[in-house]
């Protein structure tokens, strides 16, 4: 097995020194938000990587479709945190968004934020203009009544 530790590294080069955040490049919400937080995370030694890296679906060893299901950080002593796991994770390590990381502690709270994390994650083209649900149609049987006229 690799390390992503040694084997990964940005576009310029550099290895994460603490690990990686990696997330699904294809998606446009996905990919603002690495932007967004790419400093934010850079200083605390994580780097960011697609995905869709072939270093990382080696490293993971998860078939297409699964690996796609959710971001995850995988940390350089070798852990691999998913999806809401993963955001809490980080948000122990950054002093702002700790508030979630205490809040996550609360009993329950980790299953509601895994399940919201997990709807947020199976709709997430849905915020990017390449929803599925838009282009099939599924919602025309709400906006029409049974004779096919507009509502």
């Amino acid at each position: 097995m690799i390390s992503l530790h040694s084997e990964i590294t940005d576009n310029k080069g550099q290895r994460a020194r603490r690990g990686w955040v990696v997330f699904d490049r294809d998606c446009q919400l996905c990919a603002s938000l690495a932007r967004r937080f790419w400093d934010s995370l850079g200083h605390r030694g994580f780097g960011l990587a697609a995905l869709q890296d072939p270093r990382v679906a080696a490293h993971l060893r998860l078939k297409q479709d699964e690996l796609l299901r959710q971001m995850r950080v995988l940390t350089a002593e070798g852990k691999v945190y998913g999806g809401a796991d993963a955001v809490i994770f980080l948000a122990s390590k950054i002093w702002w968004a700790w508030p979630l990381y205490a809040a996550a502690q609360i009993p329950g709270a980790r299953r509601i934020l895994r399940a919201g994390y997990q709807w947020f994650a199976d709709h997430r083209y849905c915020f990017s203009n390449k929803c599925s649900l838009a282009t099939n149609n599924h919602r025309s049987d709400v906006l029409r009544p049974a004779n096919g006229e507009p509502k």
